[in-house]
């Protein structure tokens, strides 16, 4: 990363910050009030830019997020998922912001490196594979997000501990681990293992500022990690789904196809789809479900954490001789 602004611009962040959390990007749940809340608590706040129902909406939102947040709050990030129908005006207005940061989804992020670059924002990919790792740095990602099994949505399916280290062997910049954070425990074991930043949804979702519907909040409440299936019958890939999310929508959990393409997933449960609507009806978790106990406002989330979190860093187990 010689001559690289990263390293400057990454500290930067992290000073910023009251904890190593990025709020994950999440479809139907970041909202405006959700991002503005976990800016002020001092976590990285996300959102796909998919939230904002149109161009101007997103432009709006990132006007109002200027505005409203102070130089030393948390920046707010935005997911450009490669493969949308609007990538190149949602682009084009991230860099008219100005944006810090911005997580790209779904492909690769070599189209928006360059004007990305040339307003010094940070380009984090999310990649599921040591390969997709490669190819990304290779396309010129400043950091990766790691979707590691376990994870919320449509997920990935590597081994924490193993996906981590893997690609720690190469690559010495940013990276955010992705997939059963749920306390601040789990928070710094991520930090010990070698990750700069947790990626932290689930819990998010059951907060007050959260754009999800309260009976989904609710749901996570009760439910626990056996309550969350992986199937591809939703969106022709793994996700993590919620069990009684899908008995709530009228549909057999041990009887979902398979191995269904995603085109056929889509005319089921898409925007255009007869039945219940995924993410709308359909309602996803990752495993740190189990972690998810009540429904606070964000910066009480946050606290908790924080509390969990420096306890962690201060146990030192003594080992004995057996």
């Amino acid at each position: 990363m010689s001559g690289s602004i990263v390293p400057e611009a990454f500290a930067g962040i992290l000073s910023r910050l009251s904890l190593p959390v990025i709020a994950a990007p999440m479809l139907r749940v970041s909202g405006l009030q959700l991002v503005e809340a976990c800016c002020k608590a001092g976590v990285i706040g996300a959102f796909p830019t998919a939230n904002c129902r149109s161009t101007e909406e997103l432009d709006d939102w990132l006007g109002q997020l200027r505005s409203r947040l102070s130089p030393a709050a948390a920046p707010f990030c935005p997911n450009l998922i490669m493969r949308s129908p609007t990538l190149r005006a949602d682009l084009d207005r991230v860099v008219a912001h100005g944006v810090e940061m911005v997580i790209t989804s779904v492909g690769s992020p070599e189209p928006v490196i360059a004007p990305l670059r040339a307003v010094g924002c940070l380009v984090f990919a999310d990649v599921a594979s040591v390969q997709h790792a490669r190819r990304a740095i290779e396309a010129g990602a400043d950091g990766l997000v790691l979707l590691t099994a376990g994870a919320g949505g449509q997920t990935g399916w590597a081994n924490p501990f193993a996906f981590v280290r893997a690609v720690r062997a190469f690559f010495k910049g940013p990276l955010v681990l992705a997939g059963g954070i749920s306390d601040g425990c789990a928070l710094h074991s991520s930090r010990v293992l070698g990750c700069d930043l947790g990626y932290m949804g689930t819990s998010f979702i059951a907060t007050r500022e959260s754009a999800a519907q309260e009976s989904y909040k609710q749901m996570l409440v009760d439910s626990g990690m056996d309550d969350v299936i992986l199937t591809p019958a939703f969106t022709g890939l793994p996700t993590s789904i919620l069990r009684p999310s899908v008995r709530a929508a009228g549909i057999d959990p041990d009887k979902l196809s398979l191995d269904p393409e995603p085109h056929a997933a889509r005319a089921l449960y898409g925007p255009e789809g007869s039945g219940p609507r995924r993410w709308r009806d359909i309602w996803s978790a990752g495993h740190s479900v189990s972690g998810v106990v009540d429904i606070p406002r964000v910066q009480e989330l946050v606290s908790r954490i924080c509390d969990e979190y420096a306890e962690a860093g201060h146990c030192q187990p003594k080992l004995t001789a057996r």
